[in-house]
């Protein structure tokens, strides 16, 4: 895990990257965004880089996600005393040592061999929490074991089998998982057209369903080893992977399966966060899916205030879609998340240097944060509120 106890994150990782240099050691992972997004996907093959990078429809949200931080700008405020910034936070009464955790991103065994336990390892090593997703290409399980102290959470898949969806969340108790964030914006899979142009859907090459292969209730299904017919046992997955049926009402019954805390993952507006909390909901993560699934929807950061206006005062609220630097990990919380989910920069990392690149990429980001939150005049995260930012539309 990487040290920060004096406070000063991005100070010691600056430091490490110019002293390599005297040493004409250069970073073998690209610091820019742009830069490090660029070289992942020329990294990758066809299928996978059409995965990752593809968006739904003709990719308007996923570009609207990052257009949407283009909007906000930080109003530093100078000489208030910040040479030690605390980047810890409380979620849930576990402490986190930064308020960011790792997006639950499924498959990532089509990006490098280590898949979900390298990002596991490589997010453990610098305290950064991990959200594992049910279309992992590793169990569950192991995935926690790699994680350690750090504190990990289960993205679940609702089931049309509620005695399949009850055993995932019996398994992630079992396994030390400390939340269970039930993502509600994918009953159905979106229109994705770089994966239909490659007619490429990795389930159905065995890919992501290791969750699912690894489970007694799923396997009753089989009349086969797993392994001994990948396309029936993909197909048998595919029948029970969503659930579009699904009501408000059936999140009282997903509730009282758990005594973790139950977060509502693909909340996009104030009525739709209300609603989750009426029906049991512990908290919500504003999201939509990385733009992967309604083209032209709003984007994430764009519905965050609205959210936390609604309910920031009795639930847990998180963010993820769009997220690509320090500055804005900033802007997220100082709008009024509690934590920010990183998902495409860090599986990036992976593709280009497994375990060591989800590190780096981590490291990277939280150094970036810290320096920025430090230059913007707070010492504290818990400290940042909308004061930290003017909307482009005050400065007109």
């Amino acid at each position: 895990m990487s040290d920060d106890s004096d406070g000063s994150r991005g100070n010691d990782r600056v430091t490490e990257i110019y002293v390599n240099g005297l040493a004409e050691v250069s970073p073998d992972i690209p610091i820019e965004p742009g830069e490090l997004e660029a070289a992942a996907l020329e990294a990758m093959d066809e299928t996978a880089r059409g995965y990752v990078d593809g968006g739904a429809g003709s990719g308007k949200t996923a570009a609207s996600n990052e257009a949407a931080f283009d909007r906000w700008r930080i109003e530093p405020e100078m000489l208030r005393g910040v040479e030690s910034r605390d980047l810890s936070t409380e979620v849930f009464g576990t402490e986190f040592d930064v308020p960011v955790m790792c997006a639950p991103i499924g498959c990532q065994s089509i990006l490098h061999d280590g898949a979900e336990r390298a990002s596991a390892e490589g997010a453990a090593s610098e305290g950064v929490p991990l959200c594992l997703s049910t279309v992992s290409s590793t169990p569950l399980e192991e995935v926690s074991e790699v994680m350690g102290d750090v504190p990990a959470w289960f993205q679940l898949y609702w089931s049309p089998d509620s005695e399949l969806t009850a055993s995932f969340i019996d398994r992630a108790e079992q396994a030390g998982y400390e939340a269970i964030v039930v993502t509600v914006d994918t009953p159905i899979v979106g229109w994705r057209p770089q994966d239909l142009q490659q007619g490429y859907l990795p389930y159905l090459h065995g890919t992501g369903i290791a969750n699912y292969t690894t489970d007694d209730v799923f396997r009753s299904y089989l009349d086969h080893d797993p392994e001994a017919n990948t396309l029936s046992t993909a197909q048998t997955f595919l029948d029970l992977f969503g659930d579009a049926s699904l009501t408000w009402d059936d999140l009282e019954w997903l509730h009282d399966q758990t005594d973790l805390p139950v977060v509502v993952k693909g909340i996009l507006s104030q009525a739709d966060a209300r609603r989750a909390v009426e029906h049991g909901g512990d908290g919500v993560v504003v999201s939509n899916h990385g733009g992967r699934q309604v083209d032209r929807s709003v984007a994430a950061l764009e519905a965050l205030p609205g959210v936390v206006d609604e309910i920031g005062d009795e639930a847990f609220i998180g963010f993820d879609s769009g997220i690509r630097s320090g500055a804005d990990i900033l802007a997220v919380l100082a709008l009024g998340a509690d934590l920010a989910f990183v998902g495409r920069p860090y599986v990036y990392g992976l593709t280009l240097d497994g375990a060591e690149g989800v590190a780096t990429v981590l490291a990277n980001l939280l150094a970036d944060f810290d320096l920025s939150l430090g230059l913007s005049g707070y010492d504290d995260v818990t400290k940042l509120d909308r004061e930290a930012l003017v909307h482009e539309s005050a400065l007109q």
